[in-house]
């Protein structure tokens, strides 16, 4: 299985890139794991609703050329449905099969996803009604990811 998680921005702070590469390491025992970051559209430090429109379609574009294709998408965003551990490893077993191998997740920028790029992915997910910093949502996604393998393989990571 492949999986990509693609974010905007990149991590500032070494301890979160510090427990991100301690994810990647042990996901790979069960699959390919990468992350793609890409550069957030700038906008103004009050921007208007069509201007952040605008700059989610330009990010849309840009998350859309690094999604292989036939692969199956989650979206993070907070409209997205809340899942216990043992059922987010379920979905991505059943994605995995779905999308051929490979699985897809997007983390936008601090304005979110593009509403046609939402549409389009198979999952919308959410990690909790609680906001957190971008950053921290990559690590939280990490984790559960290497949950739910060790999960699906019955380890002891879970328990």
């Amino acid at each position: 299985m492949k999986i990509t998680v693609i974010c905007l921005g990149k991590l500032k702070e070494a301890y979160l890139k510090d427990a991100c590469d301690e994810y990647l390491k042990r996901l790979g025992a069960f699959c390919r794991c990468k992350v793609v970051e890409l550069a957030p559209v700038k906008l103004p430090d009050n921007p208007s609703p069509a201007q952040i429109r605008a700059a989610l379609a330009q990010e849309a574009a840009l998350i859309r050329e690094k999604i292989p294709k036939g692969a199956a998408v989650f979206a993070l965003c907070i409209e997205g449905k809340m899942l216990p551990s043992e059922e987010f490893s379920r979905q991505l077993q059943t994605a995995a099969v779905a999308g051929g191998a490979d699985v897809v997740f997007v983390i936008g920028s601090s304005f979110g996803l593009d509403e046609e790029l939402k549409k389009a992915a198979q999952f919308r997910l959410s990690m909790s009604p609680m906001t957190f910093p971008h950053q921290l949502a990559r690590v939280m996604l990490l984790e559960q990811i290497y949950r739910a393998f060790q999960i699906a393989s019955g380890g002891k990571y879970h328990k």
